[in-house]
């Protein structure tokens, strides 16, 4: 992508003299990266390579180890004095990057235990399927070259696999596998009426060869079950230092889980004060089963519910004057694929591509899981209400398109998820505050999903230290959240391989709480929410202890500027 050009942010209060060698490392570092990974490429909205797949091979990940190696070598080598005092932070935050990077390549090597490749796949399809960056004959010219690509995929992934591979991540992959024809099939009838004789032609021929190959990888799945392990847990010296690397404002495994079990304790006790301000003369299992009941009567009606509870929150940001909304953003609701919905049970959501020329984002919702004939209850409107707030406005799209106006390329490849999922968590609470959905009903719902997010906390814990089985936390989960059978398990299953991201929900809701607070007792009478809020967007998708960094810099350059 020779003609890119990439942002720089301004120095302050002046520029250093290696600021400059700082961002020609960081941007080449990312040309090389969006060229070795067009899939990422997709999704940030940069398009010249729409139409090729990653290398799947061992020897492109063994690459990657060694390029990451290098990058922090190079980090390190640019002398901090020499920097200004803003380059001095991303410095320091591209070395917290690289290393998370290195931990996750070196140390979990989810890469060589699990086959991702239907994963893969699936990103690369619905990165170019579901946004509207292009024109749609355009865009399926792009699919069908990425399907025509699956088969050698499929080949460079099995080289990989190394290591024994786990058992129950082989299943999540048959699962997908399962389900990725559904993909396919989306996007060759979307060709109809779309494409001329011989493009869909093509088309229809690169979803037959890629269903085959799909067919193929899957039995050979089945074939090597019998040489799986069961073995999926961290351990407790590696998740130690996997919470250290991920910077939670100083606090450590052992005392996360304390939060995670007063947060338990704390959203139980207030959901029982919901019910009783509900119904008094009922108990609070009959309350909850009352509130869960109260849900639309099919899913097309609950996907309306959804929009509109978005769009009821949107305004009321605007109305009560609790954070810019970022000029020109755009949202989308939409049911969750076919081949996504046995890891995402409820809802998500997907950021808009930074470098798109009119991004968006999308808002997914889940149906059911295995045709759960409860699953409505799960899209009741109190909690339609809540989780279009934790995904929408104030939550991951305000956030993450405000985000991605941040001119910083280093904090676009930030990892972040306690103050990403931690914003989502703490708009939930802050919308009641503020006087959105506030009945008693929506203050159930939100404490429901607290509890559910402490429980996050607390598996994540235990489960990757090898306390808790999957079935054991299974039952754990539906025992104090009362969720279907089907979609805990499903949770579940995802904890597995995602250590420290479960957790970061509600620590990052605490967490941020706290700064609020250190915010309000720093400023007084002077603290605004809106101009905290804005000032956390503006900042990026960052770890919340480097927002702590950046608000005191706030503060420092206020008092000199006023002195």
């Amino acid at each position: 992508m020779p003609d890119l050009v990439l942002p720089r942010p301004e120095s302050t209060p002046a520029a250093g003299p290696l600021d400059g060698r700082f961002w020609d490392l960081i941007e080449a570092n990312f040309r090389d990266l969006v060229q070795k990974h067009p899939i990422l490429a997709t999704y940030i909205g940069l398009h010249d390579a729409d139409d090729r797949l990653d290398d799947g091979t061992r020897d492109a990940l063994v690459q990657e180890i060694a390029d990451a190696h290098r990058m922090e070598r190079e980090i390190e080598a640019i002398d901090p004095a020499g920097l200004s005092e803003s380059v001095r932070l991303e410095r320091e935050l591209a070395l917290h990057n690289t290393r998370r990077e290195l931990f996750d390549l070196e140390v979990h090597r989810v890469w060589e235990r699990r086959s991702t490749a239907l994963d893969q796949v699936g990103d690369a399809l619905f990165s170019v399927f579901a946004r509207d960056h292009a024109p749609l004959a355009q865009r399926l010219e792009s699919l069908t070259a990425r399907l025509e690509g699956v088969p050698k995929l499929l080949e460079q992934h099995r080289t990989r696999a190394t290591a024994p591979q786990v058992r129950l991540w082989q299943e999540l992959e048959l699962d997908s596998g399962e389900q990725m024809p559904f993909l396919f099939n989306e996007i060759k009838a979307a060709g109809a009426g779309v494409l001329d004789e011989r493009a869909q032609a093509r088309l229809d021929k690169a979803v037959e060869t890629a269903s085959a190959s799909v067919a193929a990888y899957l039995l050979t799945i089945k074939g090597a079950m019998g040489s799986t392990v069961e073995s999926w847990a961290l351990g407790s010296e590696a998740y130690d230092q996997l919470v250290g690397l991920r910077a939670f404002d100083g606090l450590d495994a052992s005392q996360i889980l304390e939060v995670g079990y007063q947060q338990l304790a704390l959203n139980k006790a207030a959901r029982v004060e919901d019910a009783r301000r509900i119904d008094p003369s009922v108990d609070e299992p009959t309350v909850v089963d009352r509130v869960k009941s109260n849900h639309p009567a099919t899913f097309d009606e609950a996907l309306a519910a959804y929009q509109d509870a978005m769009m009821r929150a949107r305004a009321h940001i605007v109305e009560h004057d609790i954070a810019t909304l970022p000029p020109g953003e755009r949202i989308s609701v939409i049911p969750t694929p076919e081949y996504l919905r046995t890891v995402v049970p409820f809802a998500a959501y997907f950021e808009p591509g930074k470098f798109d020329k009119n991004p968006s984002g999308i808002y997914i919702v889940t149906p059911s899981v295995g045709n759960d004939p409860n699953a409505m209850r799960e899209h009741n409107y109190a909690s339609i209400s809540n989780t279009s707030v934790h995904e929408a406005y104030p939550g991951h799209h305000l956030q993450l398109s405000a985000a991605v106006r941040h001119p910083s390329l280093v904090r676009l490849l930030t990892d972040a998820p306690e103050f990403v999922e931690g914003w989502g968590m703490y708009s939930e609470q802050m919308m009641r505050e503020q006087g959105f959905d506030a009945g008693p009903e929506f203050l159930l719902a939100l404490h429901t999903d607290a509890i559910w997010r402490a429980c996050r906390i607390v598996l994540d814990v235990r489960m990757h230290r090898g306390e808790l089985s999957v079935e054991e936390a299974t039952s754990f989960l539906v025992e104090h959240t009362s969720f279907e059978h089907a979609n805990a398990q499903a949770e579940v299953f995802r904890y597995t391989y995602t250590p420290t991201y479960q957790l970061s929900y509600l620590l990052g809701k605490v967490l941020l709480l706290a700064l609020r607070a250190d915010e309000q007792r720093r400023l007084g009478d002077r603290f605004s929410l809106k101009g905290f809020h804005d000032s956390l967007l503006r900042n990026g998708s960052i770890p919340i202890s480097f927002q702590r960094r950046l608000l005191a810099a706030e503060a420092a350059a206020g008092i000199a500027a006023g002195s």
